[in-house]
């Protein structure tokens, strides 16, 4: 596997979830945090990537299997669902 496609994976996989993780600490309102998990299922899917063409990450993509489904899930809720979260 080209090393370059590898660690574009790997770097932006890593930046972008952590860029996430800070928008959702900031608590910036729906919108905004719905985005952020947007973000968060790049960077899943950009490590799902990497973890499993990367012949020692493997660990790392199966992780990001699981993180997918839980970032898919803040999408549904903060952008898709129109119900409110309770208070």
């Amino acid at each position: 596997m080209n090393q370059t496609l590898l660690t574009v994976l790997q770097y932006y996989g890593a930046g972008a979830a952590t860029l996430a993780a800070l928008i959702v600490s900031l608590n910036l309102g729906r919108r905004i945090t719905g985005w952020a998990f947007v973000l968060f299922v790049t960077s899943s899917i950009a490590l799902i990537a990497w973890g499993f063409l990367d012949e020692n990450s493997e660990g790392i993509g199966w992780q990001n299997v699981a993180l997918l489904f839980i970032n898919a899930t803040g999408v549904w809720r903060y952008l898709i669902s129109k119900h409110e979260p309770a208070k």
